[in-house]
């Protein structure tokens, strides 16, 4: 078993008799079938659809929880402050350390939802200090992260996956956002995306792709010679650069 200490997350509990309506008419997966104790991978989108926070929900069988990353915290608060008006519920941050690893997991883990490959999550244990290579991990399967795939108010839920990681659910009722994820779910087909590449070479995050002179995307998390990378697909096809790398697909 490997587990480590997480430096980057951070825990809320969401306490009151409106927590769990409240976040389930925000948020894009469904809060209200989630066992207890048992965890969902969601987003919360604006009202135009777009990507603005992901987290993980967390139930203890005593509390609600939110596990989200450091950077985004204090702005999703903010957001979802606005949103509470008069629903009785409080969120107040929570000092419980965050904990993932592989392996067998110890009693009270929970498996990450969105993909087997990314072991568990517990909380309240101790691990040790950071030593497993997510980012390998997650370019090896193509699982977007926020801050880096992930752009708040810019990345589309759909183009970056969330289907094929369980983070969003097309049955349950209303949340923020819905009607345009809906949309692109049911009308069209999706032309630009997150793709797995080959890299040959090195760029940084965010790096422009070009093909035959023209824009075809950005190159984002790399590892081991592949990488992550934003495309529209219609365009993305033989050899492409992103600065001093060589990108191919597939």
């Amino acid at each position: 078993m490997q587990g480590e200490t997480t430096t980057d997350r951070r825990l809320y509990a969401f306490t009151g008799k409106d927590a769990l309506p409240f976040l389930q008419g925000l948020v894009t997966n469904d809060v209200d079938r989630l066992a207890s104790p048992g965890l969902v991978w969601t987003a919360l989108l604006t009202p135009q659809g777009k990507y603005l926070a992901d987290f993980f929900v967390v139930a203890t069988g005593t509390a609600l929880l939110i596990d989200i990353q450091s950077g985004i915290a204090d702005a999703t608060l903010k957001r979802l402050n606005m949103y509470r008006l008069r629903a009785d519920v409080q969120i107040v941050e929570h000092p419980l350390p965050v904990i993932r690893g592989l392996g067998p997991a110890p009693g009270g883990a929970f498996p990450d939802p969105r993909h087997p490959a990314l072991g568990w999550r517990a909380y309240g244990a101790t691990g040790g200090a950071p030593q497993i290579d997510w980012d390998a991990i997650r370019v090896a399967h193509t699982i977007p992260e926020s801050g880096i795939e992930l752009i708040p108010d810019d990345s589309y839920i759909l183009e970056s996956g969330f289907e094929r990681l369980h983070g969003v659910d097309f049955r349950k009722g209303c949340y923020v956002g819905q009607e345009v994820t809906a949309r692109m779910k049911h009308k069209t087909e999706l032309r630009k995306g997150l793709a797995w590449v080959r890299v040959n070479g090195a760029a940084a995050v965010g790096t422009e792709i070009v093909a035959d002179g023209k824009p075809v995307g950005q190159l984002f998390t790399q590892s081991g010679g592949h990488g992550i990378a934003y495309l529209r697909f219609d365009r993305a096809s033989g050899p492409m650069q992103a600065g001093e790398a060589t990108v191919t697909q597939g």
